[in-house]
């Protein structure tokens, strides 16, 4: 096996089998390598680059706070930037959630979400709710129960004796279901067929169901229909079962609303935030819940038991206080619904090119899926590496983006996220698209698979 790991580095990469470019700045939509190239950013790095980058007065709120204070125990102070965080999140989220618990990945806020979902109903009186109910495919993040609600094979295949059980309900993902999103819709497509899995599993015994209002990587930006969500808020109304929306990728405006839920008029039972909460500039997330579950803990145990040292740091919520306020301040999350909106009209020129099968998303994200046939909707064979290729393709274009595969039939498929800085302007989004066909172009010729 080569071992392409420069010999100078000394750097545990993500990905061992690649050279890395050397990124020694950002600007707006842009990264800069230091061997001069310049490379749009079309996802936001891992989808939280959402301001930009470059924005000095995120920068500057992170230096005079810890310049103030870096660091104190959450759980014996409470300081400026944490309320004032807490109060940025609470104004901003929907019906009755308005108590925040900041942490520093969507991972374990994930956890922390489903944690407070178990010990809510324990300290109700009714531990036999315990089972967690999320859609497939799904990704929730890597810990260890946030990768058992997930639902990506090859994520699982080497740490499935570690997982809890989880029960999987197949989610709305109209390009590849029976109904192809045309009524009458599928069980998977209407919602029935989370009441079916919530029947079946008996609603004593089911502590919460988990999902991304639309779909992130897994499902390529999938929009549920407008009564899809409704429905599974009823469903979970009448039979005591705590919604948990994850919105690590979807929240914080990426979908052209604060909540991808808003839409729908939805509130879920607990939300959970990530990514663009911060914008990238330092690692934030939060879980969001309503006082009607948190007093139930300040009445028994007393805390939420999901200790993290790093849980409600001074200088990560400063960064969340100014991202959310530069947000508000230029009015970005109405821009990145505006932008959105041209986004998706003018990667509307892909469709019918070799490969695409659709297009899809919401606000400033998309998912473009690539097949062997656009009217069998087959997926590409797994072993051709085709989103890895167009990957590769688009990055030596200047473009970024983010692949996905196996969300097909659990192996196959091949797909690519975009996910660009809510400051895009349409000559960018110009750009984006253009790079994305001569990408296409070349990932073709070089696996050879065009038709």
């Amino acid at each position: 096996m080569s071992h392409p790991h420069p010999v100078e580095s000394h750097v545990f990469y993500r990905k061992l089998t690649r050279q890395y470019p050397l990124i020694s700045r950002g600007q707006g939509c842009y990264l800069y390598a230091a061997d001069g190239r310049r490379y749009l950013d079309a996802c936001g790095g891992a989808f939280v680059a959402n301001l930009g980058h470059g924005v000095g007065e995120i920068s500057e709120a992170m230096a005079a706070q810890a310049e103030r204070l870096g660091y104190v125990n959450g759980t014996a102070f409470t300081h400026e930037p944490v309320e004032e965080l807490a109060s940025e999140i609470a104004r901003l989220s929907p019906g009755d959630l308005s108590l925040v618990y900041p942490l520093c990945s969507g991972s374990e806020a994930v956890e922390a979400a489903l944690k407070l979902a178990r010990q809510y109903w324990a300290e109700c009186g009714r531990p036999g709710k315990r089972k967690i109910l999320a859609l497939s495919p799904a990704y929730h993040g890597n810990t260890l129960l946030a990768l058992s609600a997930s639902a990506r094979a090859h994520y699982t295949t080497w740490f499935g004796d570690w997982l809890v059980p989880v029960t999987r309900v197949p989610a709305s993902y109209s390009y590849r279901c029976e109904c192809r999103g045309r009524p009458p819709h599928c069980p998977a497509c209407s919602g029935e067929a989370f009441e079916q899995a919530l029947l079946r599993e008996g609603p004593d015994t089911v502590a919460a169901v988990i999902a991304e209002p639309v779909g992130g990587s897994s499902t390529g930006a999938t929009v549920p229909l407008p009564e899809y969500w409704r429905r599974i808020r009823a469903a979970c109304d009448r039979h005591d079962v705590l919604l948990v929306a994850d919105e690590v990728l979807t929240g914080a405006g990426r979908t052209g609303t604060w909540s991808a839920l808003e839409p729908y008029g939805v509130v879920p039972d607990v939300m959970v935030l990530g990514k663009g909460i911060a914008g990238g500039y330092v690692p934030l997330s939060a879980v969001v819940a309503p006082p009607r579950l948190v007093d139930m803990l300040a009445r028994g145990s007393g805390a939420l038991l999901h200790a993290q040292t790093f849980s409600h740091h001074p200088t990560l919520c400063a960064a969340g206080v100014a991202t959310l306020r530069y947000l508000r301040t230029h009015r970005l999350i109405k821009r990145c619904a505006e932008m959105g909106r041209v986004l998706h009209l003018r990667l509307e020129r892909l469709r019918g090119l070799p490969l695409v099968g659709d297009i899809r998303g919401r606000g400033l994200l998309a998912g473009i899926e690539f097949v062997a046939d656009r009217h069998t909707r087959e997926p590409l064979p797994r072993a051709a590496g085709f989103a890895e290729a167009f990957t590769a393709a688009a990055m030596d274009a200047g473009l970024v983006v983010w692949p996905s595969v196996g969300h097909a039939d659990g192996h196959n498929g091949d797909l690519v996220m975009l996910a660009p800085p809510f400051i895009i302007t349409e000559d960018q989004i110009e750009e984006i698209v253009h790079l994305l066909e001569r990408a296409l172009r070349a990932a073709t010729e070089r696996i050879g698979a065009a038709r």
